[in-house]
């Protein structure tokens, strides 16, 4: 049954780089998929009725649609959560209702701020990182993915680096930064997919 059917997800920021990139509708509906029970749940706290909650639901999809294209995406999921209250508080507030206030609403929003992903990314130790480097370093940027084996599998320096791949030593600094930051965020998304 489809149901059972188990998913392999892209991350949002792949999705969101793959939708900004092609305008693959395809890489939008997975987003939609991973996200609207979420989306439609902060709509019903906010209206108190399914169908006005439906309603909203689509609208910031569709507003989502277009901002994408345009916007600059670091954490999609943070991101998504300001859009969401944003619309939903300017829907109430057009309309001349009150905005409700849920300590525990907010404390769900609080959690996925790009500050809380920032501190479980370095909470990841090094030793951490080279232990999965195996495991993940072909899902990392070609750039990131060639300065990381010579850095942390030959034990090449940048200088070395630099001479074997053409890259300046500066950028050689840089794909190792990001490579070593994207891998810390490909194993914090497995562990949590795997709690």
């Amino acid at each position: 049954m489809w149901l059972f059917k188990k998913k392999t997800y892209l991350s949002d920021e792949e999705l969101v780089k793959a939708y900004k990139e092609t305008g693959n509708n395809k890489a939008f509906g997975e987003l939609f998929e991973k996200h609207v029970k979420v989306v439609y749940g902060a709509c019903l706290f906010y209206f108190k009725n399914k169908s006005e909650a439906q309603d909203v639901t689509m609208q910031i999809f569709e507003k989502l649609m277009a901002e994408l294209r345009k916007k600059e995406i670091n954490y999609f999921k943070g991101w998504l959560s300001f859009v969401v209250r944003n619309h939903c508080i300017t829907i109430l507030r057009q309309n001349k209702r009150s905005v409700p206030f849920d300590e525990k609403y907010m404390e769900f929003e609080h959690q996925l701020p790009e500050e809380k992903l920032e501190n479980q990314i370095n909470n990841i130790k090094e030793e951490e990182v080279l232990e999965n480097l195996p495991k993940f370093l072909n899902q990392l940027k070609e750039k990131q993915k060639t300065c990381l084996t010579q850095f942390f599998i030959e034990n090449k320096s940048y200088q070395e680096i630099s001479d074997k791949t053409g890259y300046s030593v500066n950028e050689v600094k840089s794909y190792l930064q990001n490579g070593k930051r994207n891998l810390k965020q490909l194993i914090l998304d497995f562990k949590n997919e795997n709690k």
